[in-house]
C-alpha cells in the first residue's frame, strides 16, 4: 500500500473527443420554465455554451493540481486522495468526506483555513491535517473493481487508509450527504479510533435504504410530518429523491446516456445543485460555471458516473447492520452544522441525542445542502468548535 503522488494530466485526445461531442449536442426540447419538470434547457443551453466558448479546462486543471494529489490501492480498490498538512503547533488529523454529485473538490473552500487558520484570521492552534478522498468509484478512485462498494465498506477502507497509508493512530472525521453515513459509520464503529465527528447532514443510522422499498422514501417523510406540515414536506421532498429511484433501481441504464452525453451528464449532476441549495444565496457565486463544468469533467474524464451512481444501488442491496448495541449508536463525540434549506418544513432533530454523543449543534438560517460550498465560513468555524475540545 504505497501511497504514489500524481498531478492531473489529462491527454489532447480526450479533450479532442470531448469537445465534437459538445459540438453535436442535440438539446432536449421542452418549454422555457420554471424548472418544474427538471432543469430548463436554456440552462442547459447556457452552460454548454461556456463549456464551449469560455471554459478553459487546463487553468481547472492546474487549480486542481494546487493541492497535492496521491492515489494508493487498498484491498484491490484504488483510492485517490488529497493530503494537506497542517501550519500550527499541532495540527490534527481530520478526514473530510464527499458525496454525490460532489467530488473531492467540492471542499476546497475550507482546505486554507483549516490547514492554515492562522494565514485566515483565526488560532494556529486549531490547524489540520487534512486528508480528503474520492469515494470508491467516484472519479479519481477508479476504476471499481468489484461490485458491494458502499458507505459502511467505504468507512472500513478509510481506516485502512488513515492508519495503514498515513500512519495516523487517530484521526477526525467530517462529511456530508454520503460523506455524512461515511462519517457517521466511523464514529459508530470504530468510535476507540476517533477523536470526533462533524456533519453537514444530520443523518441516521440506519438509513432509509434499510426498508423493503429504499427507493421510495417520499412517504415515510410524509409518515412523520406534522399533519399541518405534510404538504410543503410533499414539495420539499419531490426536490430532493429525484435522482434516487433510477440511481437504486437501474443504474446502469442511465448510465448509458451519461456516459455517452456530456451534456446530459452535466444536466444530472447541475440538477441537485439548482434545487439541494439555498434559493436566497447568488447561486451563480456558489456554484460559478466553471465549477459546475469542473464536476462534470471529472466525471467524464474518469469514465465514472457508472460507478457513482451504483453507491445508491448497493446501500440499498447491502442494508446497515450495526456493530455493536451501544447507545448512543454513534459514540464518538459530534458535532453538527444544521443549515435551514436542508430540511423539510417542520422539520424536529429530537431523535440527535439518542443517536450521538453530541458535544457541539449549530443552526444556521441561511444554507442549504451544499454546506462547504455554500457556507465555507461557518463550516470552518463549527468544525473548529467540535474539535477545539477534543485535542
Amino acid at each position: 500500500m504505497q501511497p504514489e503522488p500524481f498531478a492531473i494530466d489529462v491527454p489532447d485526445r480526450a479533450l479532442d473527443d470531448l469537445a465534437q461531442r459538445l459540438e453535436l449536442t442535440r438539446f432536449a426540447p421542452g418549454p422555457d420554465d420554471d424548472g418544474r419538470y427538471g432543469i430548463p434547457t436554456s440552462t442547459v443551453r447556457e452552460l454548454v455554451g461556456h463549456w464551449r466558448g469560455g471554459y478553459d479546462w487546463r487553468a481547472q486543471e492546474r487549480l486542481l493540481n494546487s493541492v497535492p494529489h496521491a492515489r494508493v490501492e487498498i484491498d484491490g480498490i484504488p483510492v485517490h486522495y488529497v493530503h494537506v498538512r497542517g501550519t500550527g503547533p499541532a495540527p490534527m488529523p481530520l478526514l473530510l468526506n464527499h458525496g454525490f454529485p460532489w467530488t473531492f473538490w467540492d471542499l476546497h473552500r475550507v482546505i486554507g483555513p483549516l490547514t492554515d487558520p492562522g494565514a485566515h484570521g483565526g488560532d494556529p492552534a486549531d490547524a489540520f491535517d487534512l486528508v480528503i478522498p474520492s469515494l470508491p468509484g467516484f472519479t479519481l478512485s477508479s476504476p471499481l473493481p468489484r461490485s458491494g462498494i458502499q458507505f459502511s465498506t467505504t468507512a472500513d477502507l478509510w481506516v485502512r487508509l488513515m492508519q495503514d497509508v498515513l500512519g495516523y493512530d487517530r484521526f477526525g472525521a467530517e462529511g456530508g450527504d454520503w460523506g455524512a453515513l461515511v462519517t457517521a459509520q466511523l464514529g459508530h464503529k470504530y468510535a476507540d479510533r476517533l477523536t470526533g465527528i462533524h456533519l453537514t447532514s444530520p443523518v441516521a443510522l440506519p438509513p432509509g435504504w434499510n426498508g423493503d422499498r429504499p427507493w421510495n422514501l417520499l412517504q415515510p417523510a410524509v409518515d412523520r410530518a406534522a399533519p399541518e406540515d405534510r404538504a410543503a414536506v410533499v414539495a420539499f421532498e419531490r426536490t430532493r429523491i429525484g435522482h434516487i429511484p433510477p440511481q437504486v433501481v437501474h443504474p446502469q441504464t442511465l448510465a448509458h446516456g451519461l456516459h455517452d452525453s456530456p451534456a446530459g451528464l452535466l444536466a444530472w449532476l447541475t440538477q441537485p445543485r439548482l434545487r439541494w441549495a439555498d434559493p436566497r444565496q447568488d447561486l451563480h457565486q456558489v456554484f460559478p460555471p466553471d465549477f459546475l463544468i469542473t464536476t462534470a469533467m471529472l466525471y467524464w474524464l474518469t469514465e465514472t458516473y457508472a460507478s457513482a451512481a451504483r453507491f445508491y444501488f448497493e446501500a440499498a442491496a447491502h442494508p446497515w447492520r450495526p456493530s455493536h448495541d451501544r447507545r448512543p449508536t454513534v459514540g464518538t463525540p459530534t458535532g453538527l452544522s444544521v443549515f435551514s434549506c436542508d430540511a423539510p418544513p417542520g422539520a424536529r432533530y429530537d431523535w440527535l441525542e439518542s443517536m450521538y454523543h453530541v458535544v457541539h449543534v449549530a443552526h444556521h438560517d441561511l444554507g442549504g445542502h451544499f454546506g462547504p460550498m455554500e457556507r465555507p465560513d461557518q463550516v470552518v468555524a463549527d468544525i473548529r468548535t467540535t474539535f477545539r475540545g477534543l485535542r
